[in-house]
């Protein structure tokens, strides 16, 4: 199937927010655009690890491989017309040569390219043009260029152009991670998970509940067949359930009890029965480890904003570096899993209105898998921090 050609012109987003993937232009200096740069590429490793990247999502979409194919030839692009600006005579506008990305893409066959070889080159492509924005002098910001087109470019709006172009492929590709982890879920909710919780999880249930009072209003973010929460009300707690996986929605409503799909990335946090009380508490675990890096950031953020001064959060990622793909147990379709090391996830946390009380170790909260090492946050929602 081919791809329609994109047509449209993009410099808007050097003015205002792209509504797809949230980048603004103006948040970002010109200092920082080598690191933006690699940190982007980085993220792009993981995603050329998934199953199925040669694979597209719909008619007339780029798979992750083909994607990530571009994302390269885009840095590469970006890098020449940087030195052109930079080394043309004082005074002299150059005029970039014209590229067709799609045309680019059918003669270098993108889907069928070897994805670990891309993932290569992609890193090199970034480090690259990083090195470009990271020497660029002082006064040489503002030298000028013209795209084929006409459209004028200084040093750093074009930085802050190209920036936006990889941030909102890998956008398009993290939203493709999300939806097949949701389906893999959602093909297993039925058959998923056991009543037993183990040593580890108990004994980071029993401080979340010491935290509260009696009747507290708990969120629970990801309860998935309902285990966490039965727990949690045998405490003494009163649990909203919620889960992005409409298949544990419905079993949770089966089984008696009110749920709501809900993604804490994007929808209304609060409870609908009472919208402007916040909550107790927070519980989230074992289920935010799904959540894309540059999006965790935002989801404790909003869930600070629903939780009173003072109210606690439990929330456990696996420890580790990068992102992976995996499958065990009874769910068979792969997964995406975001590792995390404490340093950055408690910069995050702090960032978000949480004061740490506690960063735990454990191994193994899904029974029958001692080698995982997970990292167990116990947080208090602080005074100031976190916005409405």
């Amino acid at each position: 199937m081919s791809i329609e050609p994109d047509t449209k012109d993009w410099t808007w987003v050097l003015d205002r927010p792209c509504p797809e993937c949230g980048y603004v232009a103006g948040d970002v200096t010109a200092d920082r655009l080598g690191e933006l740069v690699r940190d982007n590429a980085t993220a792009w490793e993981g995603a050329l690890d998934a199953p199925g990247v040669r694979e597209r999502p719909a008619p007339g979409v780029w798979s992750t491989l083909e994607y990530a194919c571009h994302v390269r030839d885009v840095h590469r692009i970006f890098a020449g017309r940087l030195r052109l600006m930079l080394e043309a005579p004082e005074g002299e506008v150059p005029r970039f040569p014209n590229w067709d990305q799609d045309e680019t893409a059918v003669e270098g066959r993108y889907g069928e390219q070897d994805p670990a070889m891309v993932g290569e080159e992609l890193l090199d492509a970034a480090a690259d043009v990083a090195s470009v924005y990271d020497t660029v002098p002082p006064g040489a910001w503002g030298r000028r260029g013209l795209r084929s087109n006409g459209s004028e470019f200084s040093v750093e709006s074009l930085g802050r152009y190209h920036l936006h172009d990889v941030v909102h492929h890998l956008r398009d590709v993290e939203l493709g991670a999300k939806a097949a982890t949701i389906a893999a879920y959602d093909g297993a909710a039925q058959i998923y998970g056991g009543d037993e919780i183990n040593e580890a999880l108990r004994s980071v249930l029993d401080r979340f509940l010491q935290l509260l009072q009696p009747g507290a209003h708990v969120l629970e973010v990801g309860s998935g067949h309902g285990r966490d929460a039965r727990a949690l009300e045998t405490g003494g707690c009163r649990v909203r359930r919620t889960d992005i996986t409409p298949g544990f929605v419905e079993r949770l409503r089966a089984a008696g009890h009110s749920a709501d799909v809900v993604d804490p990335l994007t929808d209304d946090l609060r409870d609908p029965a009472a919208p402007e009380v916040p909550y107790d508490a927070v519980w989230a675990s074992a289920c935010l480890l799904h959540v894309a890096r540059a999006d965790l950031p935002i989801v404790l953020e909003r869930l600070a904003a629903v939780t009173r001064p003072g109210g606690a959060l439990h929330v456990s990622l696996k420890e580790g570096d990068g992102e992976d793909w995996s499958t065990h147990g009874t769910v068979a379709a792969p997964r995406r899993f975001v590792y995390w090391r404490e340093a950055p996830l408690r910069d995050a946390l702090a960032t978000a209105g949480w004061e740490v009380l506690e960063v735990g170790r454990s191994t193994g909260h899904t029974v029958g898998r001692a080698s995982e090492n997970w990292l167990d946050v116990l947080a208090r929602r602080a005074d100031t921090g976190a916005r409405p």
